[in-house]
């Protein structure tokens, strides 16, 4: 799929008289060659973390209700959204009353990704590629995320519901136990702010 293409949904959805959300009209990949990823708090109508990973020229995005886990226990939750342009890793601030997803987003974590997806004779298998499939592996090197994790398609939508996939954290050196983030106190890796701050509804 285009780029073009894949951006026509997100486009779609949102007034950019309005909003300041990016348009997308630069696709800058990563400067070093490492596919990107950022993992946003959003405080929408219901309270939710987006994670998302660079493949293609967009940002592929899921809706992590209770956020990603360095438990290897924990089996997140992750709804597919529209794809996002690349400059959308940048974006934290207010969405306006009124916009699709109208609320307050920090950067919660940022960094860059590598491919671990194999086939069953241990060869890679290209990311786009393993995520139609409905299986990608991959190791995350963020400011507060690390190491492996897996996103697994678990309902497709093909009878009408919505697909879903599960985030899951490898069970390698980086995982622990405590896996829960409190979105409310959590702080943006840009800013150092909270969700209250960049809102203004805290000091």
């Amino acid at each position: 799929m285009g780029r073009e293409r894949a951006l026509k949904e997100y486009r779609r959805r949102r007034d950019f008289g309005r909003t300041a959300e990016p348009e997308g009209e630069d696709a800058a990949a990563t400067p070093d060659g490492e596919p990107s990823f950022v993992v946003q708090i959003h405080d929408a109508t219901a309270m939710h973390f987006d994670f998302r990973l660079e493949v293609d020229g967009v940002l592929r995005s899921w809706a992590v209700p209770k956020g990603p886990s360095a438990d290897p226990h924990d089996k997140r939750l992750a709804m597919p959204t529209e794809d996002h342009p690349l400059e959308y890793r940048d974006f934290e601030g207010v969405i306006e009353s009124g916009e699709y997803g109208a609320g307050t987003v920090i950067v919660w974590d940022e960094g860059t990704y590598r491919n671990l997806s194999e086939d069953r004779a241990g060869r890679e298998i290209p990311f786009a590629e393993a995520l139609d499939h409905g299986h990608a592996s991959f190791r995350l090197d963020g400011k507060k995320l690390h190491g492996g994790y897996a996103l697994t398609r678990v309902r497709s939508g093909d009878d009408g519901g919505r697909e879903a996939w599960l985030l899951v954290k490898h069970a390698d050196r980086s995982a622990h136990g405590n896996g829960g983030t409190d979105p409310h106190r959590a702080r943006s890796t840009r800013s150092g702010r909270t969700l209250g701050q960049v809102s203004g509804s805290a000091s």
